[in-house]
């Protein structure tokens, strides 16, 4: 009996020992397991990274000194440059005061049509007119693009009468508005949406071509239907091309309203900046149709400085398409 309770106890003794050894391996491999999920985690987030700091600018952005110097400083310069020219021109050839005016003359126009109140009115005219037909040019144009770009038939068919759209003067439309709309504003909205849908509607069609299918595949594989598709993956995926064609859009649409002014003086037109410049034609007033040209130029640079182009870097620089370097 002891011999046998000494087997029994040898026996249970073997039976732990080994029971404990089997939940020591267990706990190794779970410990094993953990520590290994864990590299492989690690792992994945450091190619996470690494992926993210390939598509964004890695470079430290360059300070504002070396901003205002690359993209401020040389059009200032160049301007400059422009007006010494000028000036020079007029004190050595001596040109009729009433077909080359000297730079001083455009700017005492520019500063007598300011005071009699008829440049201000003129500016918050035209720009009144150019952004509220812009902004109906992008609500129209809009839905049209990603239609097109969207149903391959209506793309085929109505493709090429948008791109001839495109081509076509503006200008050529002030006629057949003034015949439809008389000397009324309808006549410059209409000019300006005729130039402006035009753009819009090939630049988000240009975009969206330049989506990647990785990402229709995988909106459809996570349940997007057609319409969230186009709208909450393809549109935003075709900003760059979307916003080139918006800045397009916007040069279209000031030229436009520019020639509609000029040619639809009268009526209930009110007093444009294209109606300025016809006024100072019809004068003979060189200098104040110079200083109308020069306003008209720099309201169109303003607006792509101020409005389009810090959006655009902006949204390069989100999807690591922008570089700069340097401080």
């Amino acid at each position: 009996m002891p011999h046998d309770t000494q087997t029994l106890d040898a026996r249970g003794s073997l039976s732990e020992r080994g029971t404990s050894e089997t939940k020591r391996s267990d706990d190794g491999s779970a410990r094993f397991d953990s520590q290994a999920r864990s590299t492989s985690d690690k792992e994945l987030r450091t190619l996470a990274a690494g992926l993210d700091s390939l598509q964004t600018d890695a470079e430290t952005r360059p300070s504002a000194w070396r901003r205002f110097r690359t993209s401020v400083l040389p059009p200032i310069l160049f301007v400059l440059a422009l007006l010494a020219a000028w000036q020079l021109y007029v004190v050595i050839a001596q040109p009729r005061p009433d077909i080359v005016p000297a730079p001083a003359d455009v700017a005492l126009a520019l500063s007598d049509a300011w005071q009699s109140g008829r440049l201000p009115t003129a500016i918050a005219t035209s720009l009144e007119r150019g952004v509220l037909g812009f902004l109906i040019s992008v609500v129209v144009a809009t839905p049209i693009g990603l239609l097109l770009a969207e149903v391959r038939p209506m793309r085929r068919a109505v493709g090429p009468i948008i791109s001839g759209l495109q081509v076509l003067p503006s200008v050529a439309w002030v006629p057949a508005a003034i015949l439809w709309f008389g000397f009324s504003d309808a006549t410059a909205y209409f000019v300006v949406l005729m130039g402006a849908i035009p753009s819009i509607v090939n630049g988000l069609i240009s975009g969206v071509d330049q989506v990647p299918p990785q990402l229709r595949r995988v909106g459809t594989v996570l349940g997007a239907r057609k319409f969230s598709l186009a709208t909450l993956i393809v549109l935003p995926a075709a900003l760059p091309g979307y916003v080139a064609g918006l800045k397009q859009g916007w040069a279209f649409s000031w030229r436009s309203l520019m020639a509609a002014e000029i040619i639809t003086v009268g009526g209930t037109m009110g007093f444009g900046l294209g109606s300025l410049l016809d006024q100072s034609r019809e004068l003979a007033d060189i200098s104040s149709v110079l200083a109308a040209i020069l306003v008209i130029l720099v309201i169109g640079i303003l607006v792509e400085l101020v409005v389009f182009a810090p959006f655009e870097r902006r949204l390069l620089r989100r999807r690591g398409l922008l570089v700069e370097t340097g401080r």
